[in-house]
């Protein structure tokens, strides 16, 4: 399994539509993507600048997928105005496998 956790700041006056298209976004990637098994959105509190995603793929080849999903591209270009910051990461899931 491929992990892939993105670490968001988020500019305060957008907050709210920022964590409406991020929620549409993780929804439709688990609808329409096969190999996306998992796709988490967390905050530290209701109006919080900093989210956290953590994401799980069959392979590094579905999430490559996963970025050049048309929605995700959408998704994409609008928030990005919106961040202060965003860090990527990748990892290979250990344990549990599945």
């Amino acid at each position: 399994m491929f992990v892939v956790t993105v670490l968001l700041s988020i500019k305060p006056a957008h907050v709210g539509e920022f964590m409406a298209a991020m929620l549409t976004n993780a929804r439709t990637s688990l609808d329409i993507e096969p190999g996306c098994r998992q796709f988490d959105v967390c905050q530290s509190g209701p109006d919080a600048t900093d989210v956290l995603l953590y994401e799980v793929y069959d392979s590094q080849a579905d999430f490559d997928l996963h970025l050049a999903a048309q929605h995700f591209l959408t998704f994409n270009q609008q928030t990005a105005p919106w961040l202060t910051a965003k860090t990527v990461r990748t990892y290979q899931r250990v344990w549990p496998a599945l």
